[in-house]
């Protein structure tokens, strides 16, 4: 994912993620995939405390930091033994002059990123979202040993992908308000034209003209209401469900629509916007994004959100359906997506 080669003597059995969530991924080539895994950081980014636990299995994973690099402990890193770390761009900024990279090559610890994408590097950073959860799912697929997993499931993204690129193309781009938090009392933030921008351009859609940041960007609720859109999709998870949709598995998906929204009624303004008053808001939990090879969901929903009269016969459902009887150890359940 780094542009690096790295060895490994054998098949890893005591793994070290930095970016917990990297779980879910290898859940999706591995029957029990936290019996390999011995330590883990930035639980919190799963957003799922019912993926959590159903991806845990039942094993001890030590943890060893939480959501920011300053937390890592690399003492207790060490003392777990591990026979491989993965690592990110945001968990090690520094690349190989990072301290815990550092350390860890000095003590032939094998490093690899399973991600490069970070807010922390510049707006010329290649994100192309088709490119990486390719060399994302090959990448893990070796450390696993089944390559071969990972290219089925890698048709099942190209497919799906495909069915919306040929409806898509040649259609007029939707404006769309994309929110990466989504808070009664803390708008608007809305996301950047990288990473999540770019998944919305692939389903047919554009951001509001003033977003110009590549990650994210605080927008005024001034400006939000005053600027022509015709949809709106907000985020939502488990975290601090209470506070924000209610969006994510093993979630109540009647709750989940009604925080969706008491959201929208709570915002001033929001419920006279042209997309709340044509019935075209929507919520997904935000582990569609930051899980590579759950993005395919997101571009397909999307779509159909998007381009209805281009993209009806698409079904976002019955690709999760694929994923959770071919290839998850454990069904990811809904809701992760919701609609008014």
């Amino acid at each position: 994912m780094a542009g690096r080669q790295v060895s490994l003597p054998g098949a890893p059995k005591r793994i070290i993620l930095l970016e917990a969530h990297d779980l879910l991924t290898m859940s999706l080539l591995h029957p029990d995939p936290a019996s390999i895994v011995a330590g883990w950081a930035a639980i919190d980014r799963i957003d799922s405390p019912a993926l959590i636990k159903s991806l845990s299995n039942g094993h001890q994973i030590t943890v060893i930091g939480k959501q920011t690099p300053d937390s890592v402990s690399l003492e207790q890193l060490i003392s777990l033994a591990p026979d491989l770390v993965v690592t990110t761009a945001f968990m090690s900024p520094q690349g190989g002059a990072d301290p815990i990279v550092s350390r860890l090559n000095d003590l032939k610890i094998p490093v690899v990123y399973s991600d490069i994408s970070s807010n922390a590097l510049t707006d010329s950073q290649n994100t192309d979202p088709v490119a990486l959860v390719k060399a994302y799912m090959r990448m893990w697929g070796k450390i696993l040993g089944v390559p071969q997993k990972a290219e089925a499931f890698l048709s099942v993204v190209e497919d799906g992908l495909a069915s919306v690129t040929t409806r898509v193309s040649k259609a007029p781009r939707v404006t769309t308000y994309l929110e990466v938090q989504s808070t009664p009392d803390d708008c608007c933030w809305a996301a950047g034209r990288k990473v999540w921008g770019e998944l919305l351009a692939l389903a047919g859609g554009q951001p509001l003209p003033g977003v110009k940041a590549p990650y994210f960007e605080k927008l005024s609720l001034e400006y939000v209401l005053t600027t022509p859109h015709d949809v709106y999709i907000a985020s939502g998870g488990g975290w601090a469900a209470g506070n924000r949709p209610a969006i994510g598995p093993g979630l109540d998906r009647e709750a989940a629509r009604e925080s969706l929204e008491k959201l929208v009624e709570s915002r001033s303004g929001f419920a006279q916007l042209p997309s709340a008053v044509n019935k075209r808001v929507y919520g997904i939990w935000t582990g569609l994004i930051s899980n590579l090879p759950l993005n395919v969901l997101f571009v397909v929903l999307t779509a159909k959100w998007l381009h209805p009269e281009l993209c009806s016969d698409l079904e976002p459902e019955a690709i999760l359906t694929k994923i959770n009887t071919e290839f998850a150890a454990f069904a990811i359940e809904g809701p992760l997506w919701v609609s008014l």
